[in-house]
């Protein structure tokens, strides 16, 4: 599926971090500025209840183990949705967070504005320096495609 047409403008390489506060797993609230001073692996899809979707955070958990970045998975999913995920797939590498309550994500520019995804948001990477400075960043073209988990990957690596 083409990737439907997004509202907002997206950070891209060399901007800082847009303010992102995210609901956690236990309904209490947390803020991308909490993790500043390490490195962030942003990773915003649709829902992690998409094959796809469950696939790239899946992936992520693996891959980053040992890696000593955040790695922090969000979508408008539900907490207790991202904690029933989370639990069953054995998730321990990767923070889920839920932009059910802000929508702070209409900041970041990945939010779906039409089509049968309207109000999710796109699947997207960035990856975020202990100052809060984007340095890298990856928008799928495709809903149904999956990041290029290496190039994130050593983008993170590059940074610790």
């Amino acid at each position: 599926m083409p990737l439907p047409k997004l509202l907002g403008t997206m950070p891209t390489t060399g901007m800082p971090a847009p303010r992102l506060r995210y609901v956690k797993q236990d309904r209490s609230n947390a803020a991308l500025s909490d993790l500043k001073g390490g490195v962030v692996v942003l990773l915003s899809v649709p829902s992690l209840d998409t094959d796809v979707c469950a696939r790239e955070t899946r992936a992520f958990n693996q891959k980053a183990a040992g890696l000593g970045a955040t790695v922090l998975v969000v979508s408008v999913d539900t907490p207790f949705a991202m904690k029933r995920f989370c639990t069953t797939e054995g998730i321990e590498n990767v923070v889920p967070g839920s932009d059910f309550r802000f929508h702070d994500m209409d900041a970041w520019g990945v939010r779906i504005a039409e089509g049968p995804m309207e109000a999710a948001t796109a699947r997207a990477v960035w990856v975020i320096d202990k100052e809060g400075t984007i340095r890298y960043h990856e928008l799928v073209p495709e809903l149904g495609n999956e990041p290029d988990y290496t190039a994130a990957l050593d983008a993170a690596r590059k940074l610790l």
